[in-house]
């Protein structure tokens, strides 16, 4: 199974940042860019862009930096999926109403089947995660289905994801 692993960022002279982007963190008082007490915010290669020391990728896990909040958006992310013939994505992560959500709408959009793990994803905001969760499956699953860490686990084991 090919594990991706993403993270949003900026390159330092936030020349991949789009202006409104910029001014909306601003306005949010936690401007892109901004000196922290683990670098500079959102900044590429700071500390605080870096994954956490429980969630390091394994070797042979593939990052992409993202510029934005779909993991597809301005990245290869496509092509690395394309050139091995996956089909479906699990996707897990935060924040679920925002950077899951754009990557799980775009990958929909490019035909890829998609399931999210609802119990691997959260949000500083339990009603928008939860609000996310239920318009995955919308109209007969518009945007995918919505699964379980537990239910995924077992299916894994058993070689089959449904």
């Amino acid at each position: 199974m090919m594990i991706v692993h993403t993270r949003e960022g900026h390159v330092p002279d936030l020349s991949d940042c789009p202006p409104y982007k910029l001014a909306r963190s601003r306005n949010a008082g936690a401007e892109i860019g901004s000196a922290g007490p683990l670098g500079r915010l959102l900044i590429r290669g700071e500390p605080g862009h870096d994954f956490i020391d429980e969630l390091q990728p394994a070797a042979g896990e593939i990052v992409i930096d993202k510029p934005g909040y779909s993991a597809f958006a301005h990245t290869d992310l496509d092509h690395r999926l394309r050139v091995r013939d996956i089909d479906t994505l699990l996707l897990s992560g935060i924040t679920t109403e925002v950077c899951v959500s754009s990557t799980l709408r775009d990958a929909v959009d490019r035909g890829y089947r998609c399931i999210t793990i609802g119990d691997a994803c959260a949000s500083g905001y339990p009603d928008l995660h939860d609000a996310a969760l239920r318009m995955i499956a919308v109209e007969g699953g518009i945007f995918g289905t919505v699964s379980s860490s537990e239910k995924i686990a077992a299916e894994l084991a058993g070689g089959i994801v449904a």
